[in-house]
């Protein structure tokens, strides 16, 4: 029997509803059942939200607040930048080695120079300010803005403060240092630590062990100075040695080698003579020590007994005990010959003096109760001299 096809699918005559399915128990094909779909929840309407004119207001309010608020902070934080509107001040700013922006900020806040240091913090960031800010001692003002505040701490500033220092004839290395710290130039311990571990280039220094502040002793000039406060400690002894240097010329250094002595020689020799004169008898002190050196077989048999060289050890005047028993290189009572080094620094007089000494025969000398040396050729001449002065009656020296 033919079967015909719709849409549904096929079907015969037999099926008079047309609906393709199974067949049931009278031959007819059920149709399929359908699913039943659940209806969809009914949907809520939302409620408009009413704004009203208050929360406008509200609003309004807000935002110009807000606004306003930055606005002035953005106004005095440029004041400040800019030193707009800032009563007249001037303080002194010391900037240390290893100090950072936030350090400098600090000062400059606790000085009264700026009033917002986290701004002043973010500038710095900005323009790389540690980069131009050099250790030192400045005197700043509030008329200056941030910009001219860094500039003014900067190596080359002309408002970095100085100070004039007098170092003196005879002055000890310890002595130096303890003058230019207590001026604001720099700190003995800093001091230190450059002259005993850097390399200088100089050739009178390049073979110096290093370790020891003191190899730098008799090599700092003594001379007027002007230096930076809380300056850079290399620049300051470089300065002092940049003017021995100068002063030690060439032609003097060809006369003390051919007296037979090295420079460092007549540096030690010229620090004893400042430390021993009254002022107006270097070259006869200088002929005395080098009789003692030259000829050992007479006098003092090579024995310098020079109380100065104690004295730079112990500290303090020199007892006839101290010669005697004192047990260190620089008691040139016991040991013969030159100290292991200067005692002193020496100015150009008792340097000239210990390249061109006086020609004596003079042996030994002694200090009066005038404040001036009396010289003589023997031992005797010295003693007999000495028991007529009272300066000699408390054991005390002042011989040489």
């Amino acid at each position: 029997m033919s079967q015909e096809y719709n849409r549904h699918g096929y079907f015969g005559p037999d099926d008079p509803d047309g609906y393709p399915g199974r067949t049931g128990r009278e031959g007819r094909s059920t149709p399929p059942r359908r699913r039943e779909e659940p209806e969809p929840p009914p949907q809520r309407r939302r409620k408009k939200k009413r704004i009203t004119l208050l929360g406008v207001l509200l609003y309004l309010v807000f935002v110009v607040g807000m606004s306003a608020l930055l606005a002035g902070v953005g106004w005095m934080a440029a004041n400040d930048v800019l030193a707009l509107n800032k009563p007249p001040l001037q303080a002194v700013v010391e900037v240390e080695d290893g100090d950072t922006i936030n350090d400098v900020a600090d000062q400059l806040k606790d000085k009264g120079l700026i009033e917002y240091k986290l701004v002043f913090q973010l500038f710095a960031a900005f323009t790389h300010a540690q980069e131009d800010i050099t250790p030192g001692t400045y005197e700043l003002s509030t008329t200056m803005d941030y910009r001219a505040i860094i500039s003014n701490m900067s190596k080359n500033s002309s408002n970095r403060s100085d100070v004039e220092v007098t170092i003196t004839e005879g002055m000890t290395l310890d002595q130096i240092f303890k003058l230019l710290e207590e001026k604001g130039v720099s700190t003995q311990a800093k001091l230190q630590e450059v002259a005993a571990n850097h390399r200088f280039k100089y050739s009178f220094l390049k073979d110096l062990p290093t370790g020891d502040y003191h190899r730098l002793e008799g090599y700092l000039f003594p001379d007027t100075y002007h230096f930076y406060m809380g300056g850079d400690p290399l620049q300051i002894l470089n300065k002092m040695i940049l003017r021995f240097d100068e002063i030690f010329t060439e032609e003097m250094r060809a006369d003390a080698q051919a007296l037979g002595y090295s420079m460092a020689d007549i540096v030690n020799i010229a620090a004893m003579i400042e430390k021993e004169t009254d002022g107006t008898d270097q070259g006869n002190i200088a002929s005395v020590i080098f009789n003692r050196l030259n000829h050992p077989e007479q006098g003092t048999k090579g024995m310098l007994q020079i109380d100065a060289t104690i004295a730079y050890r112990t500290g303090r005047r020199v007892t006839t005990e101290d010669t005697q028993t004192f047990d260190d290189p620089y008691n040139t009572y016991l040991n013969k010959g030159l100290p292991p080094g200067p005692i002193s620094n020496p100015g150009v007089v008792a340097i000239r003096a210990a390249l061109y000494p006086n020609s004596t025969k003079y042996y030994y000398y002694a200090l009066g109760d005038d404040g001036t040396h009396s010289f003589f050729q023997t031992y005797e001449e010295q003693r007999a001299f000495m028991a007529t002065q009272a300066l000699y009656n408390s054991g005390e020296q002042g011989n040489g």
